[in-house]
């Protein structure tokens, strides 16, 4: 897989968890299932920076993203 894909998957699994966590510990219920696809969001992050040689900045994240869409819109 492509690091740009790996980060982009990632940061937007991420993103998903934040209101699930919230919503999760507002009910009084364990996020089970919300610290899963944490931990998954976290590893594609990591594997994403590994893959790239120079790692990732926040400038660049957004770049990410531009190419992911323009590769597979087209």
């Amino acid at each position: 897989m492509n690091a740009d894909l790996l980060m982009v998957i990632g940061v937007i699994l991420a993103v998903f968890t934040i209101p699930s966590v919230i919503s999760a510990l507002t009910d009084g219920r364990t996020p089970r299932i919300t610290a899963f696809v944490a931990v998954v969001a976290g590893s594609l992050i990591v594997w994403a920076i590994n893959e790239k040689p120079s790692g990732y900045t926040l400038e660049e994240i957004p770049q990410a993203f531009v190419n992911v869409i323009g590769r597979y819109v087209n």
